[in-house]
């Protein structure tokens, strides 16, 4: 047993020996050099003539892409009224995927379609023909006017009677308007003016409720503009009620007095006196432009200023209805939602990202792992072997199809990022799922 003892002191002796002459360099290992072969070769650098070293196989790691993916926003923030898909399902292209509350740009697009009602019913009343009642009338007048002159002309005796059967026409004209009512142009217009009135009226109860709790609730600008939206809409609510029920008791019962009072002229006008020439035919010049001005129909800049007004309020309405259409958020293009971050309810602010919208049919490899070094002599059309770490079994080639130009910093190292497509797509393909990319570049 002793003798066993002596024996292991002795060899740790000369372990610790050894250990100590190796620190020291009295003795060195044999070391077995690499053939010329195996180590890496040296590359001049055409363009800094330095000499760099190269690797003819490069692993890098990528992941699994959709080829067509979109982070999809809006344009206006605003109160989510309704999500209309799920993670998880298809939609096409142009299919609505949430919107917001519009209330506002609903009240802007119905003011808008009121503007350009009214504007088109001017630009309709303008360029109709004129009604045969105001011609019969206006004619009349001229009659009446010419008559006059030539009764004062050849001093007729008092009570002619041409003169006095024109006016009594033109009384009667006058009572035939009246007994017909507003124009449809006239009509039109009054019924834009109440819309357009009801719409500010809805608006400004809307502002209104917003603030109807407080105390000082009469002082707020609110109540004034609530009570100014109510008496415009009681305006032309009575506007469009009045046009709509025609002549009133009182207008026939005027017009019926202006042809008694002709008829009255007719056989009692006794008293003209040729001093009255130059007011004569005055009065006959006017009722001839008149009738002139009547036929001719409204001037070409007239029209031009209405048809002016009618693209005007063309352009408004389209740009309520864009500012409506921005209150939808719709599907650019057919795919797949992969990730929905909003919900009804919620604020949705402009230009965040709401939703992620892919084409799960195409899949690409795309990596972010080769340096600047590893990068040179990779071209696309490269060929390329992929493994996948959650499909082992599964094993494909690829084609490199681009190398985005621009370099990123990761920690220090420039990194560049490759486009590979796989020979053949594979249903059990996963969005970021991790790929192993083999690049020979011999």
């Amino acid at each position: 047993m002793r003798r066993w003892v002596i024996v292991l002191g002795i060899i740790t002796i000369l372990l610790i020996g050894g250990y100590f002459a190796l620190q020291q360099g009295l003795f060195t290992l044999p070391v077995t050099q690499p053939a010329a072969a195996d180590l890496p070769q040296p590359v001049s650098d055409a363009a800094t003539g330095q000499t760099v070293a190269s690797t003819a196989t490069i692993v890098v790691d990528a992941r699994l892409v959709p080829v067509r993916r979109a982070d999809l926003s809006l344009a206006v923030g605003g109160i989510v009224a309704e999500v209309l898909v799920q993670e998880g399902e298809s939609v096409s292209a142009g299919q609505l995927l949430l919107r917001l509350t519009a209330n506002q740009q609903l009240v802007a697009v119905a003011r808008a379609q009121a503007d350009l009602q009214r504007a088109q019913a001017t630009l309709a009343e303008l360029t109709a023909p004129p009604r045969v009642e105001t011609v019969a009338q206006t004619e009349a007048a001229l009659v009446a006017a010419q008559a006059r002159y030539t009764r004062l002309a050849q001093a007729a005796l008092p009570g002619d009677i041409a003169a006095a059967e024109a006016a009594l026409g033109v009384s009667q004209a006058s009572l035939n308007k009246v007994l017909e009512g507003a124009s449809d142009q006239q009509l039109i217009a009054a019924r834009a003016d109440l819309a357009n009135a009801e719409a500010l009226l809805k608006q400004a109860q809307s502002a209104y409720n917003l603030v109807k709790w407080r105390n000082d609730l009469g002082a707020l600008p609110q109540s004034a503009a609530l009570q100014q939206a109510t008496n415009n809409y009681e305006a032309a609510q009575a506007r469009w009620a009045d046009l709509e029920r025609g002549a009133s008791q009182a207008d026939i019962a005027g017009a019926n007095a202006q042809v008694r009072q002709s008829q009255v002229q007719l056989n009692t006008l006794r008293t003209a006196m040729p001093s009255d020439m130059a007011a004569a035919q005055a009065d006959v010049n006017a009722q001839q432009a008149q009738l002139d001005l009547l036929l001719a129909g409204p001037s070409a800049e007239t029209v031009a200023v209405a048809a002016a007004e009618i693209a005007a309020a063309t352009a408004a309405l389209q740009q309520a209805f864009v500012a409506l259409g921005e209150t939808e958020l719709r599907a650019p293009f057919a795919g797949t939602i992969a990730a929905l971050d909003i919900e009804a309810g919620e604020q949705g602010a402009p230009g965040v990202a709401l939703l992620q919208l892919a084409d799960l049919s195409a899949w690409q490899i795309e990596t972010e792992d080769l340096t600047e070094l590893d990068v040179v002599g990779i071209t696309p059309g490269l060929s390329v072997s992929l493994n996948f770490d959650a499909i082992p079994d599964l094993e494909l080639s690829g084609v490199v199809q681009r190398i985005r130009p621009i370099g990123q910093d990761n920690r220090g190292d420039i990194v560049y990022t490759v486009v590979i497509d796989p020979a053949q797509q594979d249903a059990r393909f996963l969005w970021n799922m991790t790929t192993i990319v083999t690049l020979d570049k011999s």
